[in-house]
């Protein structure tokens, strides 16, 4: 079942400038180190929790139009008092409100994931004065400064959110290509960027990998700038959809612009299953990955021409400029995408819409890659992290140096474990995962292992653990304690007991019956 948001569009009826609330950061983390990092002021319209009213209680607020949301939501049976209230208490306005509410714009998330999708309502309101805004937190702001400020992105510059480009920028901004080619639900944010979720062989809590999907707005017939590793007129990041979605996916690359290029930003299924759909439909597809990444990507998946890259070099998709990044860490060869005029970056599993990425270490996947990439996306002081699954992150230093954090707090807790006589990975994960679902133990096996090596590396482990011991114990020794525990964790084992003694007490029924 879906959640809702309720998003005010407060305008001035002078000037059709509308009001926008600077947005509530995360709570910093409490260590020194991490201070420094501070994403820019984030400028929004004002919104709140839309929650479904118990019982037999009905909104008391009319919102005109309301009616023609009923296919979709019945206001009456939500509590929009409540969530106007909270919307007025963040926009300080002294002037009063010229008529009644009415319905804007209601707007559908994509199945994101893990959680349900947040479906927003936007709602239109009109101050009979700009006079009175009573706090520094609100202004009012031009379409075409939103525009700007969404376009001509700055490192650490003020930024605009969401709401802003979804409700209020459309009606002054150039109308995307994408909504013309994509019939499958996606979303747009920053501007010409688009995701496009699909079901895909990825690991829970996920079900889906983000399709990137940028079509240039001005068609180039040939590559003029020398600097560019390569140009096209459409782009798609990590086609890595399961075979059920390959004919979705196929009729998407059917209306995309010839001049097709396919970034990979590492080897995973789930960011290349769809490979071998986009070179049927389209022989002429360029294909863009790590040299590490593209030795496993057989020629049954891409037999056309690939462009070895390996960070740094320039793409041009029409008007859109992108630069490669090189983001080792999770494997080896796992590359990032730097949307220039926005400033966005697309971190492919680097990052993850909720909760840490499983580093890969039979891919090359190691923690001192790991701290060092993200430090560099620290530095590019990104205004939007867009990971490949789940939502984008608003606030992409916080959440770096979140992930700093807990991959540290996590190291410290398997230094612990190992200190107090754990000698195997099943040991150590036990004890330092003590707090995770079992089920979740077993792709975190990686980055134990992962940690593990980081620990030798800096000469941090006892002197009377075995390195050795401990590789030796990371296969089926540690598979099968891992499967016997996860059965008794569910009762299977029970289950499975209770079965096989009425199995053999039967059988020994039967076989006293028949010997007497």
């Amino acid at each position: 079942m879906a959640l809702y948001r309720l998003v005010a569009v407060i305008k001035n009826p002078s000037d059709e400038d509308f009001l926008v609330v600077r947005q509530a950061p995360p709570p910093p983390l409490p260590e020194e180190e991490y201070r420094s990092f501070v994403d820019s002021d984030l400028w929004d319209l004002p919104s709140a929790p839309l929650n479904p009213l118990g019982g037999d209680r009905r909104s008391e607020t009319v919102v005109e139009g309301a009616y023609s949301l009923l296919d979709d939501l019945d206001l009456e049976k939500f509590d929009v008092d409540s969530a106007l209230d909270e919307v007025l208490s963040l926009s300080y306005l002294e002037s009063p409100l010229e008529g009644r509410w009415s319905v804007w714009k209601f707007v559908k998330e994509p199945e994101f994931g893990p959680g349900p999708p947040v479906n927003v309502l936007f709602i239109l309101g009109i101050v009979k004065s700009k006079e009175g805004i009573l706090k520094e937190s609100c202004q009012w702001l031009s379409k075409e400064s939103a525009l700007m400020l969404l376009q001509e992105v700055k490192a650490s510059a003020t930024r605009v959110g969401p709401f802003v480009f979804m409700g209020i920028v459309p009606g002054v901004a150039k109308a995307t290509n994408v909504s013309a080619t994509c019939t499958l639900h996606y979303q747009e944010y920053p501007p010409g960027i688009t995701l496009v979720p699909m079901k895909s062989r990825t690991r829970e809590p996920f079900h889906t990998t983000n399709l990137i999907v940028v079509v240039a707005d001005d068609a180039i017939n040939e590559q003029k700038d020398s600097s560019f590793v390569t140009c096209g007129n459409s782009l798609l990041v990590d086609p890595g959809c399961s075979s059920r979605f390959h004919p979705d996916l196929a009729d998407l690359v059917a209306k995309l612009p010839r001049k097709l290029v396919v970034f990979v930003t590492h080897h995973h299924y789930d960011h290349v299953d769809g490979l071998s759909v986009i070179q049927k439909c389209n022989p002429d597809a360029v294909l863009l990955a790590h040299e590490n990444t593209s030795r496993h990507i057989g020629r049954g998946e891409w037999s056309l021409c690939r462009t070895l890259i390996s960070g740094g070099e320039k793409i041009q998709i029409g008007d859109h400029r992108f630069e490669v990044i090189f983001a080792p860490g999770h494997t080896d060869g796992h590359l990032a995408l730097l949307h220039v005029s926005t400033n966005s970056l697309i971190v492919g599993d680097h990052c993850v819409g909720q909760g840490s990425a499983v580093l890969d270490v039979r891919a090359g996947g190691n923690l001192k890659d790991y701290f060092q990439t993200t430090y560099r996306f620290l530095d590019l002081s990104p205004h939007v992290l867009i990971p490949m699954h789940g939502r984008i992150n608003l606030w992409p230093k916080r959440m770096l140096c979140g992930y700093l954090k807990h991959r540290r707090d996590r190291e410290l807790s398997i230094l612990n474990a190992i200190e107090n006589g754990s000698k195997t990975l099943f040991d150590i994960i036990s004890k330092s995962y003590a707090d995770v679902d079992i089920k979740f133990w077993l792709p975190a096996s990686s980055n134990v292992r992962i940690h593990v090596d980081h620990l030798a590396y800096q000469e941090k482990l006892p002197k009377d653990f075995s390195i050795q011991k401990f590789q030796a114990s990371c296969g089926s020794h540690f598979l099968c304690r891992w499967s016997w525990t996860y059965l008794k964790s569910r009762g299977i084992v029970t289950v499975i007991g209770v079965i096989g003694a009425a199995s053999f007490a039967i059988a020994f029924a039967v076989k006293e019956k028949f010997s007497g």
